[in-house]
């Protein structure tokens, strides 16, 4: 295990979370804070230690050093996080087979079919049978180079292609079956290939990996119109935006992201100069997908097909968007056109102003409101108004949702205090139910001694020995943490956060993230020097109250004319240092 520890020393968790989350410091210490990316949350509870480097978040429990940081933030096995942070940070890796698990060469394997079928695919696309496929591509609009940029291709139409070179490759038909790309024939005789005779689309996890494809059908009558990859142990539907790869610095970089519907509208949004888009591929949004891009920026801009089907995939994905904390817009293009089509027919510039001008996701929704209820009548204005309510009370910021109180009130022709107090009603059961949190304040002692603990080998090894006769620490909370370092540093162990937390429950292991996350607190004026005094302090109060105690049952027993009793706890009292 040498090779984790120089890789876990030699990589900053601030940095590599960072990629993910966006930090800020809190004061001038070392701790960093953030939205979790594990959960949805509006006022941060996810915080990362550069010192100790761990992160936690107590909110939902998450935390970890960073190779479980990406192990979780990626879906990763914990030697493939082991290897992308190896590989991101340019530390070679321990010969190949030293390291491993079983799982971990599996999930290999399966990367390695797909990029394999990438290539494949690619050089059909570019070969005399790819003509058709690249006329088509031209038609749409797709030049040569985002083809290539997209690493677009074409499945052979007899279905053999890829069964023929996994099988040369040296794959199992078990693990050809599960890579979701070939299928055993209903008769048990053979193999084919999934997708046949369709263009081509590579589907990338968010940090690169080619983890599965979308295949378009070309010839009259085949059906599906899309087929995708099915679920795999590399790929899954929920957790994945095609395009987010690319996508997700220039989603931080704009401060929100462009989310429209399919492959073809992601590479012409993309290729008229609009990079911070992403598309959904025809699935339902699922909130794993939402935090994958709240994690780069708060906003987005849905601009789906518009169509009937279009609209109703809009309506339906704003309220998951809202309850990820999202701030939503909505861009309905000109003559009922998808944004591949408008971008064609328009071109770039046209569609970047149409952007620009996209409306906020309440104007959109009231004006579905219009055309499916009749404001001229009372009840129509009621049923309108109880549409629109859910979705502004998902606005994350108040004002917002006053601004719009005030024109939803216009808008069917209510009274403004009406509207007012339903929402004010609405706020005050969402208090009623939401569930309260209380956090303890930290003992700024504890605190204190557990970051010279962990700091200072000369501190730890003047205090150290001290912390087994505290009564006072024997009877706090953090009792187990101490005792676990004063063992350490007794056994000559080395003591470091982790070392530490290897040791402890689950409960000890929270508090001492928590303990160790408080330092920024102490940070101005934290020195040894006043560990040790606090320290030496404590003992003398502990000896103090020893004496105390003892000079009590003297007197209990001299009252008692016990004189054997009363001499030997003269003795004890005499052997109490006075420190």
């Amino acid at each position: 295990m040498e090779f984790i520890e120089q890789l876990k020393s030699s990589v900053d968790i601030v940095r590599v979370v960072g990629e993910y989350v966006r930090l800020k410091r809190a004061g001038s210490g070392p701790r960093y804070v953030g939205l979790c990316p594990f959960h949805h949350e509006k006022t941060p509870s996810f915080s990362v230690h550069s010192t100790h480097q761990f992160y936690k978040c107590f909110g939902c429990g998450a935390g970890g050093d960073v190779i479980r940081f990406v192990m979780e933030i990626e879906r990763l096995t914990f030697w493939e996080a082991v290897k992308l942070l190896a590989e991101r940070n340019g530390i070679p890796l321990p010969r190949q087979g030293a390291h491993g698990d079983e799982e971990s060469r599996r999930r290999a394997a399966l990367y390695e079919m797909h990029e394999l079928a990438g290539r494949l695919f690619r050089e059909l696309l570019g070969s005399p049978a790819g003509r058709e496929a690249r006329e088509y591509l031209e038609r749409r609009g797709v030049s040569r180079a985002a083809a290539e940029e997209f690493g677009l291709g074409l499945s052979e139409r007899g279905g053999q292609m890829l069964v023929r070179a996994f099988e040369r490759a040296g794959f199992p038909h078990e693990l050809m079956e599960e890579s979701g790309l070939v299928l055993r024939r209903n008769d048990g005789t053979g193999f084919y290939d999934r997708f046949r005779g369709r263009l081509m689309f590579p589907i990338h996890s968010e940090s690169g990996k080619l983890v599965g494809f979308g295949g378009r059908a070309l010839a009259e009558g085949d059906e599906p119109k899309y087929l995708n990859s099915p679920e795999t142990p590399i790929y899954r539907k929920s957790q994945i935006l095609y395009n987010l790869n690319r996508a997700k610095r220039a989603i931080e970089e704009e401060g929100r992201a462009v989310l429209v519907e399919g492959y073809m509208d992601a590479i012409g949004v993309w290729s008229a100069g609009v990079r911070n888009v992403v598309a959904v591929c025809g699935t339902s949004l699922t909130p794993l997908q939402v935090r994958s891009l709240r994690r780069h920026a708060p906003e987005a801009v849905l601009n789906f097909d518009s169509d009937r089907a279009g609209a109703a995939a809009t309506e339906k994905h704003i309220p998951v968007l809202l309850e990820e904390g999202m701030r939503v817009q909505v861009l309905e293009l000109a003559g009922g056109k998808d944004p591949d089509e408008f971008i064609r027919e328009h071109g770039a510039e046209r569609y970047r102003q149409a952007l620009g001008a996209a409306r906020s996701y309440f104007h959109w929704l009231a004006d579905r409101a219009r055309a499916r209820f009749d404001l001229r009548r009372p009840d129509g204005r009621v049923a309108a108004f109880q549409f629109l309510l859910p979705a502004i009370q998902r606005m994350p910021d108040r004002l917002d949702r006053l601004a719009v109180a005030q024109d939803l009130a216009e808008y069917l022709r209510m009274e403004p205090d009406v509207v007012l107090d339903e929402f004010r009603k609405a706020a005050a059961e969402r208090r009623r139910t939401a569930p309260k949190k209380e956090q303890p304040v930290p003992d700024p002692n504890e605190v204190l001694l557990l970051h010279a603990l962990l700091h200072d080998a000369e501190a730890r090894a003047e205090i150290a020995p001290l912390l087994g006769g505290l009564r006072v620490l024997e009877r706090s909370a953090s009792h187990a943490i101490f005792d676990a370092i004063r063992r350490m540093t007794e056994a000559g162990e080395p003591v470091t956060y982790q070392a530490v937390e290897a040791r402890l429950g689950d409960a000890d292991r929270e508090r001492l993230a928590w303990l160790a996350l408080a330092d920024d607190t102490l940070h101005e004026k934290y020195s040894t020097e006043l560990a040790v005094s606090c320290v030496r302090k404590l003992a003398a109060a502990e000896r103090e109250a020893r004496r105390a105690e003892l000079r009590r049952r003297i007197q209990e027993a001299e009252r008692s004319g016990d004189a054997e009793t009363a001499m030997k706890l003269l003795e004890e009292l005499g052997r109490t240092g006075r420190g």
